[in-house]
């Protein structure tokens, strides 16, 4: 009787199984590693304008993380989980932190960032153009002297491309390795809850990410170093660049952070839900059924001719392979889009870097939250089946995929620029110079390769004060304004000839779009993140347990390889083909682009996108095909007569 008693009390206290504990810390990880990803993505166009360099180079620093993942992930996903699995995580953090940290060091190796501005400061040299015949003997020597020295610390950037590649190789192990490991230490139904709710909080991190952007944006990239009244371009002026550096500091130390948990986890688990007297065993499919201890010999058996036995047998699963291919397709689709849509918000709208950023985050990443909740508990609630599960997926892709086209509407007509949009008199028929010159403004010799906007009060604007022929200015920094302006007189519009400091404000029915765009843009992440988890559980069941790990890193690593890096460079170089006037550095050399044509920005950046989509459906279909044949009667069938009882049952490993 007192033995019962004592039994019964060592049974008591058991507190929070270890693979909660697993469950929260790759839950952080992930977190941690989309804060550092969100907030890379987001300060891309920042980064572009600091080091005076074009989207297709900035989009090749952003495609450096992908090239990071692709150099390591088939190894650590197939080797690392035969090695200690936490462990190999949190070394991963450790080396995405170090990463974070080099992205930021530029910052503090180079000098100020200096703009060019009609406006002299103190502390700003005076690179724009002169006002027209006040200046002109000024006119050829206009050149800054420090933007050629820029132009060589400009290779700075390659920093920030190594700490990317340094944040790739770090990420590689955290989800083959984390995922993996919760499946097979997981109930058969828990597996996929469990899953939903990493994905779900996961959202944390792109929220986080992109709030931080958003403030960090919003601060002058300077700050704490120079007088920021003295500062003469706003933050909607695209030579304006946020405070960029910051945030790499802190999604390092965040990735620390979530590094010491996994030095705390064992190897192993017992499998949920065994009996308690059970001893926690190595259930892992990639272990021979020996006991750990003396099954050190056989490991060299299990060495690089069975990692290419698995490898073919990977490549013979038609599930797997087509399933592949449709991520690549969707991968090229979206990586570079998600890149690039703070810049599209920014161009298109005529927002601030900050105000795209946080209309981005908080309007899009908490209902995708929500949408891979759902997805998950519909799953765990009404044990879906494999083919139904892909059903979702698919169903659930075509419809955001139909109300996308929508896009192509929700824009803003191009800001009216003389010389740049429009001709000197506001219509529509362009004819100018190389130098942007007309009639009004031909005798102030004024430099073609200058960007300092003036908004003219006939409702133009003008790319400096110089060529809208404005001879006088009064006031100082950002409240400057010019006066006789032969250029703002000489339009057709009632004008007093003078002239604000920037861009003039876009239309109003620019606020509207805005609104319009951001609620299609709503509605598609509900939708498309509901069925995101179905449809991974399709890669996932198509695997057998001996494959997981390495299948799902094989899987990643050909989705960064053929869609990520690719991606990232294609949309960049798009939105560069989409550049009116381009910034010259003073040594000559091309600098960051200063306008686009939004029209054409929008009909290329959602067109290029939708029609790599199109081609993706058709290995879906396929997969559909496929299971309904063959895999339909097996999801229906008692567990007990399904392959091994395992969760793999319920897929057939059908081979090529």
């Amino acid at each position: 009787m007192g033995q019962a008693a004592t039994n019964g009390s060592d049974k008591k206290p058991r507190g929070i199984s270890k693979l909660k504990v697993f469950i929260f810390a790759l839950s952080f990880a992930y977190v941690a590693k989309t804060l550092a990803l969100a907030y890379s993505n987001s300060v891309i166009t920042q980064i572009e304008r600091r080091f005076s360099i074009p989207s297709s180079t900035a989009g090749f620093i952003e495609g450096s993380f992908d090239i990071g993942n692709v150099l390591l992930i088939a190894f650590v996903s197939y080797f690392g989980a035969k090695l200690h699995r936490p462990k190999v995580i949190a070394l991963g953090c450790l080396i995405m932190s170090l990463g974070s940290c080099l992205e930021a060091l530029p910052h503090f190796l180079m000098p100020r960032y200096e703009y060019g501005s009609a406006v002299s400061s103190p502390n700003q040299t005076a690179s724009g153009a002169p006002l027209c015949l006040a200046n002109q003997s000024l006119s050829s020597s206009a050149e800054p002297q420090g933007e050629c020295r820029g132009g060589s610390m400009s290779l700075m950037w390659i920093f920030v491309l190594v700490g990317n590649l340094l944040r790739g190789i770090g990420e590689t192990p955290v989800e083959p390795l984390g995922l993996s490991y919760i499946d097979e230490f997981s109930q058969t139904e828990n597996s996929p809850f469990y899953i939903g709710i990493i994905q779900t909080l996961s959202i944390a991190g792109p929220l986080l990410g992109y709030l931080l952007a958003a403030l960090c944006t919003k601060l002058y990239v300077d700050i704490g170093s120079i007088n920021l009244d003295e500062v003469t371009v706003t933050q909607r002026d695209i030579r304006w660049v946020g405070a960029w550096w910051v945030g790499f500091l802190v999604s390092g130390a965040a990735c620390l952070l979530a590094a010491l948990p996994f030095w705390c986890l064992p190897r192993s688990l017992p499998k949920e839900g065994a009996e308690n007297g059970s001893e926690p065993s190595e259930t892992v499919a990639l272990a021979t059924p020996e006991p750990q201890g003396p099954n050190t010999p056989t490991k060299p058996a299990l060495g690089l001719r069975e990692f290419l036995r698995m490898i073919r047998g990977l490549f013979r699963n038609k599930i797997y392979v087509l399933f592949m291919i449709v991520t690549v397709l969707q991968f090229n689709a979206f990586s570079g889009y998600i890149a690039f849509l703070p810049k599209f918000v920014e161009q298109q709208y005529g927002k601030s870097s900050s105000e795209a950023i946080f209309l981005i985050g908080v309007y899009n990443l908490p209902i995708i939250s929500l949408g891979y909740f759902l997805g998950g508990y519909y799953m765990k609630r009404f044990k879906v089946s494999t083919y139904r599960a892909a059903q979702i997926g698919f169903y659930s892709e075509i419809l955001t995929y139909l109300i996308n086209y929508s896009a192509f509407f929700m824009g803003c007509e191009n800001s009216l620029v003389a010389g740049v949009t429009v001709s000197y008199g506001g219509t529509g028929d362009i004819s100018y110079s190389q130098n942007f010159t007309s009639g009004c403004n031909a005798p102030c010799g004024c430099p073609g390769d200058v960007w300092d906007p003036v908004c003219g009060e006939n409702g133009l604007a003008y790319i400096s004060a110089c060529h809208a022929g404005c001879a006088t200015s009064v006031g100082e920094g950002q409240n400057t304004i010019f006066h006789n302006c032969s250029c703002v007189w000489a339009s057709p519009f009632p004008t007093n000839g003078s002239a604000a400091l920037g861009q003039c404000p876009r239309e109003e029915m620019c606020d509207t779009m805005l609104v319009a765009f951001m609620v299609m843009s709503f509605v598609c992440c509900l939708i498309f993140s509901f069925g995101a988890m179905p449809a991974y559980m399709v890669l996932i069941r198509s695997l057998k347990p001996e494959e997981k790990s390495l299948g799902l890193g094989l899987h990643l690593l050909t989705a960064r390889i053929l869609g990520g890096i690719p991606s990232v460079v294609s949309f960049g170089a798009l939105a560069d083909s989409t550049c009116l006037k381009w910034g010259v550095l003073g040594c000559g050399e091309r600098g960051a682009c200063r306008m686009y044509d939004t029209d054409l920005f929008r009909y290329l950046f959602h067109g290029i996108e939708n029609i790599i989509r199109t081609s993706s459906y058709i290995p879906c279909v396929l997969i559909l095909l496929i299971l309904k044949r063959e895999q339909a009667p097996q999801d229906s069938a008692p567990p007990t007569e399904r392959v091994g009882g395992t969760r793999d049952d319920s897929v057939t490993n059908t081979e090529i």
